[in-house]
This record gives structure tokens, sequence and C-alpha cells, in this order.
């Protein structure tokens, strides 16, 4: 459930982000107070959008044979694992220039009295966040088999909504300690961390399915120091992907995956978008 409440968090923090700038940007001006109910139009078409896509992945789960849904489960790892790292990177890259752009593309909308464009542009980035998260969700519970109590993951999505609220609140206030770039640095770690724990959950079901050979299977034995029926070695089976008998293949696709994370963020740190000078600070990720 931890990571649950961790995903909607994270996601909706950034959701919250982009909703934040458009709000204040239009409220600026009489003129742009026009558009304000177009863009809690776009919020609502996004959460509609990524709903969709909930009930979608719901219903193909439900059509497929119990070995179908393991291949599904699988990709889904996979797929959420991926977004992981595609939100990190993109964040790194376009981070310290999100608020120009932002602004930019809405006052191209509202010059030209286009407020269907503004709608359009809030609603792709709210279903942006909104399918991450949904994806996030679908593969982090079906990975960790926690078919689970539903009561206890909605009351683990609230709380991750609340403390959303309250982290934006914070740091729409600034401060030495919590700073829009701290929050970044931070979340991306953790985000890295549990899609790396994504991607091992899929080749535990890759492996499972005969598809992924295991090499040598195990490695080493770490129960006897760290096991991952609970505490310690749970939380970091769960976050980082933690096994206490790993298998070869594992070991090597996990090595593989961090070297390619490093090598994609220094990537994008040198391909950053500057922040714009002789302004307000922007919220920044990198």
């Amino acid at each position: 459930m931890e990571q649950v409440a961790f995903i909607v968090w994270r996601e909706s923090v950034e959701a919250l982000l982009v909703v934040g700038i458009l709000y204040s940007w239009l409220r600026a001006s009489p003129e742009g107070r026009r558009g304000l109910p177009w863009l809690w139009g776009g919020v609502g078409a996004g959460l509609l959008l990524a709903g969709a896509l909930a009930l979608v992945l719901l219903g193909i789960s439900s059509w497929l044979s119990d070995q179908g849904q393991e291949w599904f489960q699988a990709l889904m790892a996979l797929a959420a694992c991926g977004l992981v790292v595609q939100m990190v990177v993109w964040m790194r890259a376009h981070g310290r220039g999100l608020k120009r752009e932002l602004e930019s593309g809405a006052s191209e909308r509202v010059g030209d009295d286009h407020w269907w464009g503004l709608l359009a542009l809030v609603m792709i980035a709210v279903a942006r966040e909104g399918s991450e998260t949904v994806v996030f969700l679908y593969g982090t519970v079906l990975s960790s088999q926690a078919s689970g109590d539903v009561v206890a993951m909605v009351l683990a999505g609230a709380g991750g909504f609340s403390a959303a609220l309250l982290t934006f609140w914070l740091l729409q206030l600034g401060g030495r300690i919590i700073t829009w770039r701290r929050f970044f640095k931070l979340t991306e770690i953790l985000l890295l961390l549990l899609a790396g724990a994504l991607l091992v959950s899929a080749t535990d079901r890759l492996i499972s399915l005969g598809v992924l050979p295991t090499l040598v299977d195990p490695v080493w034995d770490a129960a006897w120091l760290l096991d991952t029926e609970g505490g310690l070695g749970k939380i970091l089976a769960d976050f980082a992907g933690y096994r206490a008998y790993p298998a070869l293949s594992q070991l090597l696709i996990w090595l593989a995956y961090w070297c390619v994370v490093v090598w994609m963020l220094r990537r994008a740190s040198r391909a950053a978008v500057p922040a714009p000078s002789g302004r307000a600070k922007a919220p920044v990720a990198a």
C-alpha cells in the first residue's frame, strides 16, 4: 500500500504543478481570467481520459486466461518501468524551463482567443499524469501480487493525494529546507528505485513463464541477513527490487537497467532547457 500512496503523491504533485502554473498565469490579467473555466474543463477532461484507461486495462485483464494474465502483468510492469524512466528523464531535461514552456503555450492560445487550445493543453497535461498513475498503480499492484483490500488501496490513494496537496502548498511557500529542486531530486531517486523494482518483478514473471532463462539460480542466498517477508527486506523488495535469492539473469538485467538510466540522465542533463534569467524563479527538477 505504501507504493500506491507514493505513486499517487508524486504524480499528483506534478499535475498540481502544471495546473498551478497555468492558474496563476491566467489570474494575472482580466483577459486571462476568461480562460479559467476552460482550465478546469481541461482538468476534468484529463481525469476522464485517465479513468477510461483504467477501465480499459481492467477489461483487458478480465478477458485473459491465467497464462495470458501472467503475460499481461509482466508487460504492464515493463510498461510502468519504462514510463517512470521516461518521466524522470523528461523532467531532468525540461524541468528548468517547464514554467516558461507552459506559459508560452498558454499565451499563444489566449492571444488568439483559442480557448479550446488551452483546454486541450491542460487536458493532455493532466491525462498524461493521470494515465501514468493508472499504469504505475496497475503494474505495481499486479507485480507485487497485492490484489489485496480495495478499501485499503483507496485509502492509500486518498492519503497520497492529501499529502500531495500539503506538499504542493509547502513547496509554493518555498524555503531552504523544502524546495522544488530538492523535491524533484529526492523523488527522482525514489522513482528510479521503484522502476527497478517493477523491472525485477517483470523478470520474476518471465522466468516463471519459461521465457527468461535463470542462468544461475540463485546467485546467492541472503535470506539469513535480510529476508523479504517483512521489515526492511520487504520495503527494499517493494521499492528497489531486492531479492534474497536472485537469479543471475535478474541481476544482469538490473545492473544493465542502472547503467542505461545513468547514461540517459547524464544525456538529459546536458540537454536541459535553461531557466530564463531575470525572472522569478520557476519550479525546477534538476
